[in-house]
């Protein structure tokens, strides 16, 4: 039977944390494992609420010293031994027929470097939610006929880089290719998209299903929120989608590069927050978002 561990890189809210391990626990096929990686989060209770779980597919670890989000889910991926991997996020939720679905798709097609199951988005309180950018990853998003599709090469790269309409902490991972690959050092934001891009530059493919087994926690403290709304994000997303951009034209995936270079839904995300920013006088931030609007 192919092993599933689930990796759960953790620095946040403990209440998350604590939800997104009891959906670990519910799953209806109990063959899997369970990899906590806390970044040395300041509350010691964290710690005991693990020893007092007492199950064996659970493991708990506390870095010695604060690695950062991307050294520390570089550090959970080389803590990890099975052949597919989830890298979860910790304010996240799998629901119960989770491992299942993954390991049912990855064991009938087993030359599969992700499986992109579908998603249900929740708010701070769980309940479902349909925000615009959800719309627009919706529409963007491949369409499937049949149970499933496979992509892969150019075409699923193009498609990346017009709009990441995947959800990084659903995605189970062939872990020996990923290993390989690696997250990119010295990125927070688009990690997760950098990753796919490397997979599938390496040949890896992906299985998309529309089966909802997973529930994607959108809120305004999460990491991701916070640096776009600073601005930050985008900073990164400018410089990561010029070397996106170089390096499919070295491949001669012309297409792909067309998408990189112009990565608009990207700029239209940074559009949509312009009004926000300038209503609060946050002129910072204001400049960096209208900056990448506008692609300059």
């Amino acid at each position: 039977m192919t092993d599933i561990e689930v990796l759960l890189p953790f620095y946040g809210d403990v209440g998350y944390l604590k939800l997104a391990v009891e959906s670990v626990l519910s799953q209806t096929d109990t063959d899997w494992r369970l990899t906590v990686v806390d970044d040395g989060y300041p509350d010691p209770t964290v710690a005991d609420w693990f020893a007092g779980i007492g199950d064996l597919r659970v493991r708990y670890h506390r870095n010695p010293t604060n690695l950062g989000a991307n050294g520390n889910y570089r550090h959970a991926l080389a803590m990890a031994d099975a052949d597919y991997v989830v890298v979860m996020g910790a304010d996240d939720l799998m629901l119960p027929g989770y491992v299942g679905l993954v390991r049912d798709v990855v064991t009938r097609h087993p030359s599969l470097s992700v499986v992109q199951p579908g998603v249900q988005v929740v708010d701070e309180a769980g309940l479902p939610v349909d925000p615009l950018v959800d719309r627009v990853k919706r529409v963007l998003r491949p369409k499937i006929a049949g149970r499933l599709a496979i992509l892969e090469g150019q075409p699923l790269a193009r498609s990346l880089l017009r709009a990441n309409w995947t959800y990084f902490p659903s995605l189970c991972w062939n872990r020996r290719l990923i290993s390989e690959v690696g997250f990119r050092p010295g990125l927070d934001v688009v990690q997760d998209l950098a990753l796919l891009l490397d997979v599938t530059a390496a040949g890896g493919t992906m299985a998309l299903l529309d089966d909802v087994v997973f529930a994607y926690r959108r809120h305004s403290a999460s990491d991701s929120a916070v640096r776009a709304a600073a601005g930050s994000r985008f900073e990164e997303e400018r410089r990561f989608f010029r070397a996106a951009a170089a390096n499919s034209q070295e491949r001669d995936w012309t297409s792909a590069a067309r998408a990189a270079r112009l990565h608009l839904t990207s700029r239209l995300y940074a559009a949509s927050l312009v009004p926000s920013a300038a209503k609060g006088h946050a002129w910072g931030p204001l400049k960096s978002l209208l900056r990448h609007a506008l692609g300059t």
